[in-house]
């Protein structure tokens, strides 16, 4: 199995079997307490699902960026190399 497969593998594992992580900010956490003291405990979840959408994209586009950059820099390096001699 090529190094890029088993980083694509590691990568899909951890985006479908990640843990759940309640960090809220202090606005969310506001919402959130005024919405359970009036008896509405449905919004929480959904809020902290948007939290962590927000928190992985940045870190998906620098993974996507940084694959083509990785896989563009090697055909470049293959480009020139001739029977073995680096040019």
């Amino acid at each position: 199995m090529s190094f890029t497969a088993k980083i694509s593998l590691l990568t899909i594992g951890f985006l479908l079997l990640h843990l759940q992580s309640f960090a809220q900010c202090a606005m969310c956490r506001a919402t959130i307490e005024t919405n359970v003291s009036n008896g509405d405990t449905s919004i929480g979840a959904g809020l902290n699902l948007g939290i962590m959408y927000l928190l992985v994209m940045p870190y998906l586009i620098a993974a996507v960026i940084g694959f083509f950059w990785y896989r563009n820099s090697k055909k470049r390096k293959a480009k020139f190399t001739f029977q073995g001699e680096k040019f």
